[in-house]
This record gives structure tokens, C-alpha cells and sequence, in this order.
């Protein structure tokens, strides 16, 4: 690992966020284009880009660490869901649901994918892709649950299995797995809206961040959050990771997305079911902007220790 590729990787990240700050602040980017970017990431731009990553050469092995992430996925999930329904019980109502909706659902999708390949590679990014399949699966369920009364069964798979992300992982793993030449015009096509995925989400994830009030946003209990989010459960998943002896690339793509600050749905979500609102944003801002700092410490550590 290049940590200087990294710091690089690190300083482009926050300067095309502070763009987005820029560009909110002057109202370039409004209220309605900030809803019209998050559509465009998560409709558009993420799917070309997880479909393009499964467009590599199929091998067993390929398959075999495909699987390994996917369980370390399932097992964090378990394990947060877990956390987030016993720890936080002494909570007012408002700030309970942002707490434990932010400890189950990270803002892997947005900010690990750029991460992770801008780390790891093409590679990097496919083992991302199938990571994030469980928690897009559980923000739909456990997620929503702790805003509000769960969805029927039958709500829950459409929006799961209608999840333009879930979608481009299928059609991905159809393609790697048929080993599918797809046409040039289309593959160039699908790869080049991908590479759109850094600059627009480190743009939206800024316009986001904008809002935030940063005088008031450090207090115990956003720290404390913030320690759980960025060292404890990553810290864990290091842990179970060298105990089993996992390959390189698999625990570091695990530990630096299960080290993704809380989702911006968080925020999103609390304005939307009557959540601490204020709070929600404030979580968000904290643990976005500390896990520029904790993501090249993990990646340092990972590469310590391999």
C-alpha cells in the first residue's frame, strides 16, 4: 500500500467536499438539486459503477473471497443490529432512533466505494459491492424499524430486491459469473459513468455537510457515537479478521468500510419520522469528517500487521 497514493486520495476527497460546501453555501447547489444529485448517485451513477467492477476475469478464487466479505458483512450487521437495539435504551426517543440507525447503517455506499478502489483497486471495489449487499438489505428492514413500525414482507422485498445497487450486483454477478463480453460502446459507456462516482458523492456528501452547525457539534454523547463507529466496530472486525487468518485485500476492504461514518440517511431519515434532527445532522458531520482521519490510520494498521 502507497501511503502517499492514500494521503493524495485523502486531501482530492476533501477538497472536492469542501467544493460541495462552496457550492452549497452559495446556493449553486439548492435544496431540490441536492435531492436531484442523491438520485442520480444511487439510480445511476453507483450501478455503472458496481457494474463495471464485476467486469473482470471469473476464477475460483475470486468466488471464494467474494464469500469471505459477504459473511464478514452478514456477521457486522448481526453484531450492530445487536448493539443498536440494547445499548442506547436510556436515550430520549429523538436521539435513540438516529443512534441506533447510524450504528447499524454506515455511509459505506457513498463513501466506501470511491474509498475502497481508490485503496484497493478494481478489486477493492467488487468485494465492496458484495459487503454492502447485507446492509442495503438491513437498512430497508432493522433500519426503517427503529424510525418506525416495520414494513410488511411484502413492502420489504420490493424495495430490497428493486434496489437500483442490488439490481447492478446481480447483473454483475451474472456477467462475471457467464463471463460476459459486454460490446465496447456499452462497457465504455456503463465505466464511464462509474468514474463519475468520486466527484459527484464527495460533491453531494459536502453539500450535506454544509448544514451542520460546527461550533456545537462536539458533545459526549456524538463523541461516544463517534467512538463506536470509527474504532470500535472496524477494531472488531480487524480482530475476527486476523483470528481467521483472512487475506489481505479482504480485511482491509472490510475494516475501512465497516470504519464508514454514520449513513447520510440518518439525517435524512429523522427529518422525515420526527427524529432529533439537529442531532442526527450533527453525528453525521462529526463522524464524516474524523474518519478522514481514521481511514489512513486503519489502512496503516492493516498494513502493519500483514
Amino acid at each position: 500500500m502507497d501511503f502517499t497514493k492514500l494521503l493524495n486520495l485523502q486531501i482530492m476527497m476533501f477538497l472536492m467536499m469542501a467544493t460541495g460546501v462552496f457550492l452549497r453555501k452559495k446556493n449553486i447547489i439548492t435544496l431540490e438539486g441536492k435531492k436531484v444529485l442523491t438520485d442520480l448517485v444511487i439510480d445511476l451513477i453507483l450501478p455503472c459503477n458496481i457494474i463495471a467492477s464485476f467486469c473482470i476475469e471469473f476464477s475460483p478464487e475470486i468466488l471464494k473471497r467474494c464469500g469471505q466479505v459477504f459473511v464478514i458483512s452478514c456477521l457486522i450487521e448481526v453484531v450492530c443490529t445487536f448493539l443498536a437495539t440494547h445499548i442506547y435504551k436510556k436515550f430520549p426517543k429523538g436521539k435513540r432512533m438516529v443512534l441506533q440507525y447510524g450504528t447499524i447503517c454506515s455511509n459505506a455506499g457513498f463513501l466506501g466505494n470511491p474509498l475502497t478502489e481508490g485503496i484497493y483497486g478494481s478489486m477493492g471495489l467488487l468485494y465492496a459491492s458484495i459487503y454492502l449487499i447485507p446492509q442495503r438489505i438491513i437498512m430497508w428492514s432493522a433500519g426503517v424499524s427503529f424510525f418506525t413500525e416495520s414494513p410488511d414482507k411484502k413492502t420489504l422485498v420490493k424495495k430490497v430486491v428493486t434496489h437500483p445497487c442490488i439490481v447492478a450486483c446481480m447483473i454483475g454477478i451474472i456477467v462475471m459469473g457467464l463471463q460476459i463480453t459486454l460490446p465496447d460502446f456499452l462497457f465504455d459507456t456503463i465505466n464511464n459513468i462509474g468514474k463519475c462516482t468520486t466527484a459527484i458523492t464527495m460533491i453531494l456528501i459536502g453539500a450535506i455537510l454544509s448544514e451542520a452547525d460546527l461550533k456545537t457539534m462536539v458533545t459526549k454523547t456524538t463523541a461516544a457515537f463517534s467512538l463506536l463507529r470509527l474504532i470500535i466496530i472496524p477494531l472488531m472486525v480487524f480482530a475476527g479478521c486476523l483470528l481467521t487468518r483472512m487475506p489481505m485485500l479482504v480485511t482491509g476492504v472490510s475494516v475501512v468500510l465497516a470504519a464508514m461514518p454514520a449513513g447520510t440517511t440518518t439525517a435524512i431519515l429523522a427529518v422525515k419520522y420526527n427524529g432529533d434532527e439537529e442531532f442526527a445532522t450533527k453525528c453525521v458531520v462529526l463522524t464524516t469528517l474524523l474518519s478522514m482521519i481514521m481511514v489512513p490510520i486503519w489502512c496503516l494498521v492493516i498494513q502493519a500487521a500483514y
